[in-house]
């Protein structure tokens, strides 16, 4: 079974780094002497209890103020299955942080605090999951034992989510009842949730099938470093490196580089771990072709019959991230796609989206840190793009503000309007 990504999200304070702390000790997946340290740590504050949180809040920072503020990434495993956490931060200020842990998860798990239910950050946090295109959820209720294990109180929640979801695009979602900091039907079963009949969140993540969620039709292959070893021993030697971002290369299979049109077939297929018959989404690969054509970084290799749109204007859906500044119609951003960098500008802001209620406002301003709206984009050169929802890799990018260097916004291709 393949390796699992999955981002934990939520609201300040709803207990994100304690589920992932209760799911690395409950796991035995920590150190002795990690274990040691969160409890020298748990006892100087204070605190009556270990306090797990510790185990992923890694920066001073988060430590001093009890937030988490970057994305921790976190590794385990257990004999079904590997697993790579993305604890996102959940104040409204590091928002950014979030979409950037959530854009590459298989699953997200949306916390909720029993006591106070879907607030505006989870609604916030559903939205941007669903933009992202995650393919799995999970919404933990969590703090069970602060509401008396309440089962009317869980249903509630639940259908209060679901009717605020039933208007986005959620695919598989899942609710479970949880206690992070008692560890009730996290790795193990609770006595005190004998209502619930689900599995436990281990469980489900050990088992929530992921094998159908990368697109295998749709060949797409951004060349991002071309290998010219000149050697002695390698000194014909020429490969072009990057990660399959979708569908299947097999060796032997005729493609097509874009976007000069130039055809050839695939005569290997180089890994760190050596040769390869095939390569499957998310591999990172060194492809050898039977012809010396003029490739470069930004080419992209697919089918001669599935070949991406080629495009200079867009619509998209854009997540402003920029804390420092407002998107400045008149300005030329960087906009990077896949391998390929260009300059762009964004045209017509058609309508800034109200997270409480998914309504489509009229923009009163410029966007600003958090607004997630629809806009047309214009390239300086084509992009080579799929639309978002049927490849999260070549229909998504990112604009740089060359000014300052920050990252201004993260952006979903969407269908062009015929």
């Amino acid at each position: 079974m393949r390796q699992l990504r999955f981002a934990t999200v939520g609201s300040v304070d709803d207990g994100k780094s304690t589920l992932i702390g209760r799911l690395l000790y409950d796991s035995k997946s920590i150190f002795e002497d990690q274990l040691e340290h969160v409890e020298a740590v748990s006892k100087r504050r204070g605190d009556d209890y270990v306090d797990l949180s510790l185990l992923t809040d890694g920066l001073r920072a988060e430590r001093e103020q009890g937030i988490t503020i970057d994305v921790a990434h976190r590794y385990f495993a257990t004999p079904k299955r590997s697993f790579v956490i993305m604890d996102c931060p959940g104040h409204v200020q590091y928002t950014r942080n979030m979409v950037t842990g959530t854009s590459t998860a298989d699953l997200a798990i949306i916390l909720i605090d029993a006591r106070n239910g879907v607030v505006e950050q989870t609604r916030r946090h559903s939205i941007l999951t669903s933009l992202l295109g995650v393919p799995h959820l999970v919404v933990c209720v969590n703090k069970m034992d602060l509401v008396g294990y309440s089962e009317e109180r869980f249903n509630e929640i639940r259908d209060d989510f679901e009717d605020f979801a039933s208007r986005l695009q959620l695919r598989d979602v899942t609710f479970l009842p949880i206690s992070a900091l008692k560890g009730d039907n996290v790795v193990e079963r609770s006595d005190d949730l004998k209502w619930f009949e689900g599995p436990t969140l281990l469980h489900h993540l050990e088992n929530v099938y992921t094998a159908s969620d990368d697109n295998r039709i749709d060949v797409r292959f951004p060349v991002q470093y071309v290998i010219r070893p000149r050697t002695a021993e390698h000194h014909d030697y020429r490969g072009y490196a990057g990660t399959v971002a979708g569908g299947v290369l097999r060796v032997g299979d005729e493609i097509v580089v874009l976007p000069s049109g130039l055809s050839s077939r695939i005569t290997g297929i180089d890994s760190a771990d050596g040769p390869l018959d095939e390569a499957v989404p998310g591999s990172a690969v060194t492809i050898l072709l039977a012809e010396d054509l003029s490739i470069t970084r930004g080419d992209m290799f697919c089918r001669p019959n599935n070949r991406p749109r080629v495009l200079q204007d867009h619509d998209a859906m854009l997540c402003w991230l920029d804390s420092d500044a407002h998107l400045n119609p008149a300005k030329l951003y960087t906009l990077k796609h896949t391998t390929r960098s260009t300059r762009a500008k964004i045209g017509d802001v058609r309508y800034v989206l109200d997270i409480s209620d998914l309504h489509r406002k009229v923009p009163e301003g410029p966007l600003s840190m958090n607004d997630i709206a629809r806009v047309t984009v214009h390239t300086a050169e084509p992009l080579l793009r799929d639309d978002y929802e049927h490849n999260r890799v070549t229909g998504s990018f990112i604009l740089v503000d060359d000014s300052t260097g920050a990252t201004a916004a993260a952006g979903m291709l969407l269908p062009p309007r015929e």
